[in-house]
């Protein structure tokens, strides 16, 4: 099956590989009669509308890497990268100074409204090309249409309450007209859901990219239907769906667009709504082929043990190009940086003080510590896991280790023992590291890299203006087919996942534990898929075994908090958790709390394994929507101002 890869690959242009994303927009000098004279110039109109996809995996444009708790970096390494979300997370936003500003194209962003437009003028005169059949004009309308839809989707996961940008307003309107209201939360969810569905009905729109060398990446079936489940699960939760945070906040009309009064008759059809698009979506999924990725290890690879191929299980989910379980990905996203700042520098001696790669992208320890022991329970519920406020002793790691942490190296006991999840995430103080330019011991099966990241160690941070603040490295996002040598670093590129069948299956877990506590095992049943690629027992067979709370999973709060933690841990470090911590309306707890590491300025294990503050995050209730531009504000006086940012 061709993978539904975002791979615009332009007919008319010459290309050198297969890998080269179409990011030229077309001159704009031509007016809009002329783009749509023929097929040649109203494709490249199409891909201007793609043009304005949110760059997924930058560091600066995305702000769920930083504006959350899943990473960390110090100050002069914020301000060199231009980290948009570092000032989020530090009450830096302000109405004068929007981060991120999606809405007007400001501050690391692009205009999703300008690109909204541009939609709406392709949508208006596709019919007029003389040069295409039906059929290719319908189809390119609907992949036009979700493009429509995920760019309102994407500001209203931001700014909540959006005007909704169904035509575009002629320029001779009175100026009247352009002082546009925002719709209510309720007409956003309607009106996104009623394009994708429109989408989806569309006999034209292919399950499958059969053109690789000219049309894979453009939008499919599989994606579309994808991306509504993701919409509707959105939209039921707690932040969208009933939000009583917001009653009495009236624009203008009197009209309180934040649709704060619901039902709980109400909030269950949502619920129930969002599990039957997540089923279907799966079930189209299963259809053609996707399924969830599991490292092969062929016979070539015998010399390594199990835990390395476990954990690449994980790592290869995400950075394996066009893998089994990628519904949507983005290859105009670079990967290049995610590795470069990921990778440990100094991984060993030879290659200490090398500026191949930078290795300041930092994991929190509470981060880390959300990953479950080798029980699969938290850490804090495993009735096993003796002495747990000793987690940061040392203790030596022994053969059962191999491939998780160096035979005989001391590392703190919260190392030790944990899920295959959170070595294949995570790199620390005695790591093992698989892939990169390491070798295997034949006989040992250890890797000879390891991370040695005390003072004095290789991996120390040894820069003043670019290192890592916890001492806790992102291995997740390192292709192990990328070269590392002593001086350079050759990064092997992956396109970045939108959407995976993992978390297409956290979500359908999610909804349907909260539609209906009957369907509380089926919940369970999609998250024990996702454990058993972990190599862990089932939620009930592990809680029963394991856990001090063992009848946690036969309650729908119970369940509640076991999905969330799920997809925490699956989806560690992919930006999904910035999302999903706002939606849950739980951000003004998790974003609460202090940011800490190793202290790795000391030498010896008792000094370095203790908890370190980085900073101490504060998140504020109006935090939960991003403020809208002044500038907005004083030009459309219709506007309503999210609550707090007046």
């Amino acid at each position: 099956m061709k993978k539904t890869i975002i791979y615009l690959l332009a007919a008319l242009m010459s290309v050198s590989s297969c890998d080269k994303f179409l990011d030229i927009v077309p001159d704009r000098i031509a007016t809009i009669e002329s783009a749509f004279t023929m097929e040649v110039k109203a494709k490249q109109f199409l891909f201007t509308c793609y043009s304005y996809l949110p760059d997924a995996a930058s560091l600066s444009n995305n702000p769920a890497w930083f504006a959350g708790d899943e990473l960390v970096a110090i100050t002069e390494t914020a301000v060199e990268y231009g980290l948009q979300g570092w000032n989020i997370a530090r009450q830096n936003q302000s109405s004068g100074k929007v981060y991120n500003n999606y809405w007007d194209g400001l501050n690391g962003a692009k205009d999703l409204y300008q690109g909204i437009s541009d939609c709406n003028i392709f949508l208006e005169n596709i019919d007029k090309v003389p040069d295409m059949t039906t059929e290719e004009k319908s189809r390119w309308s609907s992949e036009v249409k979700f493009l429509k839809a995920y760019y309102h989707f994407w500001l209203v996961r931001m700014y909540g309450p959006i005007p909704i940008k169904d035509k575009n307003i002629p320029v001779s309107s009175p100026t009247e007209a352009l002082r546009v209201y925002r719709n209510t939360l309720d007409e956003c969810y309607e009106y996104i859901v009623t394009l994708l569905d429109e989408v989806i009905a569309d006999p034209n729109l292919p399950d499958n990219i059969e053109n690789v060398a000219e049309e894979l990446g453009r939008i499919t079936k599989p994606i579309a239907m994808s991306i509504k489940a993701e919409v509707m699960v959105t939209f039921a939760s707690d932040l969208f769906c009933g939000n009583s945070e917001y009653i009495g906040v009236v624009d203008n009309r009197g009209i309180e667009i934040f649709s704060p009064n619901k039902s709980d008759a109400e909030r269950k059809t949502r619920w129930q709504a969002a599990a039957t698009a997540c089923k279907e979506a799966i079930d189209l999924c299963h259809s053609l082929g996707i399924t969830l990725y599991k490292y092969d290890q062929s016979p070539e690879f015998s010399i390594y043990h199990e835990n390395y191929a476990k954990q690449m299980s994980h790592r290869c989910a995400v950075t394996k190009k066009w893998n089994s379980e990628i519904i949507w990905a983005n290859t105009n996203s670079s990967t290049l940086a995610l590795q470069t700042y990921s990778m440990v520098r100094g991984i060993t001696a030879q290659h200490a003080g090398s500026m191949a790669v930078r290795g300041w992208l930092a994991a929190p320890l509470k981060i880390a510590n959300k990953f479950y022991t080798k029980n699969g329970v938290p850490i804090d519920e495993d009735a096993s896991w003796t002495g747990y406020n000793d987690n940061y002793g040392q203790v030596n790691a022994t053969a059962e280790h191999t491939g998780l942490v160096h035979l005989g190296y001391q590392t703190a006991k919260i190392n030790l023992d944990r899920e295959i999840r959170y070595y294949a995430n995570l790199a620390f103080d005695g790591t093992e590291w698989f892939g990169n330019g390491a070798t295997i011991n034949p006989t040992t099966k250890a890797s000879n890299w390891w991370v040695q990241s005390k003072k004095g160690g290789p991996a120390q941070n040894g820069s003043s203006n670019s290192f890592n603040a916890t001492n806790m490295w992102i291995k997740k996002l390192v292709n192990w087919e990328s070269s590392l040598s002593t001086t350079s670093f050759t990064a092997t590129y992956y396109p970045w996942p939108y959407m995976r069948l993992g978390n297409l299956y956290l979500l359908y877990a999610e909804a349907l534990n909260e539609w209906d506590d009957l369907q509380g095992n089926e919940a369970i049943y999609w998250v024990d898929k996702i454990r058993e690629r972990a190599s862990l027992k089932g939620v009930v067979e592990s809680w029963s075994n394991f856990s001090n709370n063992p009848s946690k999973p036969q309650t729908k709060d119970g369940r509640r908090e076991i999905i969330r933690r799920e997809r925490t841990i699956e989806l560690a470090f992919e930006a999904q958790r910035f999302w999903d911590v706002r939606r849950w309306k739980i951000a003004h707890v998790e974003f609460n709390q202090d940011i800490t590491g190793w202290s790795y300025q000391y030498k010896t294990g008792a000094d370095y394994y203790q908890e370190s503050l980085v900073f101490s995050q504060k998140f504020l209730m109006r935090d939960y929507w991003w403020p809208i531009f002044t500038e907005e504000i004083l030009t459309n006086r219709n506007t309503l101002q999210n609550p707090g940012w007046e």
